[in-house]
């Protein structure tokens, strides 16, 4: 009877040596993760319990938002397709953030969930934001610039992406 043994030296981060420089190297996009996270998941919340927001016109509302920003949009036909229904497009962004501030906080398929963020910070950069002079002054670049990182790493750790790896990865020392 044959043992497979493992003759990689690889160790879970949380339980392996380390000094204090790889354990900051290893969780510094962790402050990225939770801010954009929680950032999302409460512009999501804001959008959903905002009476005024969610109406096709009116002052704070999607529509009106999206009408005021539309002659200054660098594409306008993105705000033109969202005001065919301002507000199933409001209910859709709103729902979006949402997603992708839980996806990301929990860290439920990272990529993906940062993927769609930077898709969301993209359309409000190129619709709702462009016209922010000097261009620094608007967010929307900021988040979409936040949100790479994100998409190359994933989240590899305290996360149920890495949770769900460790799962299908085989026990070390194990029967083969």
């Amino acid at each position: 009877m044959t043992h497979g043994i493992r003759t990689d030296t690889h160790t879970t981060r949380l339980n392996g040596p380390r000094g204090w420089r790889e354990t900051a190297n290893h969780y510094a996009l962790l402050p990225l993760r939770v801010f954009l996270g929680v950032t999302f998941i409460y512009a999501g919340l804001d959008k959903l319990t905002d009476s005024a927001f969610m109406k096709s016109g009116g002052a704070g509302s999607v529509g009106e938002t999206m009408r005021a920003a539309r002659d200054s949009a660098a594409v306008p036909a993105l705000v033109d397709l969202a005001l065919k229904a301002p507000v199933g497009f409001g209910y859709g962004i709103a729902l979006g953030e949402l997603a992708v501030g839980i996806g990301t906080l929990i860290g439920l398929f990272g990529r993906l969930a940062a993927l769609g963020g930077a898709l969301i910070s993209l359309s409000l950069w190129l619709t709702v934001s462009w016209a922010t002079s000097p261009y620094y002054y608007g967010n929307d670049l900021a988040y979409l610039m936040a949100w790479l990182p994100l998409i190359l790493a994933g989240a590899p750790y305290l996360s149920l992406d890495a949770a769900w790896r460790a799962r299908r990865r085989p026990p070390l020392g194990g029967y083969h």
